[in-house]
């Protein structure tokens, strides 16, 4: 399976086509409103806006594994999002990131982009996945990593070029 391939939902429960995203290059983060890294939100969406006309989506998934971070629903995370940080890229579906119950898609992720020592378990909030055009993981990202550290990623990411038939 391949992460265009992943069945994904909105924030309201909506099916979400992941394929209609094939050739973008993807940001795709689990994020949470009552972490300490919540305002990286802002910068997400600094580049979502700065990179999207060239290719380039973020899509934030809420997850509240992580010290119950974001215990509200979907839908209100959206509110917040766009609330408080001016989010306008697309918030998703709360998701579970680790264990039995993950996502399909963060079980895809973690498995081609292992972490620190070769672990696939997401430590935090705020993990980020680098897909490139052809839907292949091409850097995982801690949740520290800020705007600046995945840019120059990001833009070799958009350089390259991208081969329909590829994949």
């Amino acid at each position: 399976m391949r992460i265009h391939d992943v069945d994904c939902y909105t924030h309201s429960g909506e099916p979400f086509n992941l394929r209609a995203l094939r050739g973008q290059v993807l940001l795709v983060v689990n994020v949470a409103s009552h972490c300490g890294f919540t305002p990286q939100l802002k910068e997400l969406e600094g580049l979502y806006r700065r990179y999207h006309r060239q290719g380039f989506t973020v899509l934030g998934f809420p997850c509240n594994q992580f010290a119950r971070q974001s215990p509200e629903s979907a839908f209100d995370f959206c509110a917040f999002g766009e609330r408080e940080y001016g989010v306008t890229f697309p918030l998703m579906e709360k998701v579970k990131v680790n264990g039995p119950r993950a996502h399909p898609l963060f079980r895809l992720l973690r498995r081609e982009a292992p972490g620190v020592l070769g672990t696939t378990m997401i430590k935090w909030n705020f993990t980020k996945f680098l897909v490139g055009r052809d839907g292949r993981v091409l850097k995982r990202y801690g949740p520290k990593d800020d705007a600046e550290v995945m840019r120059d990623d990001l833009e070799r990411a958009l350089e390259a070029p991208f081969s329909p038939s590829g994949t």
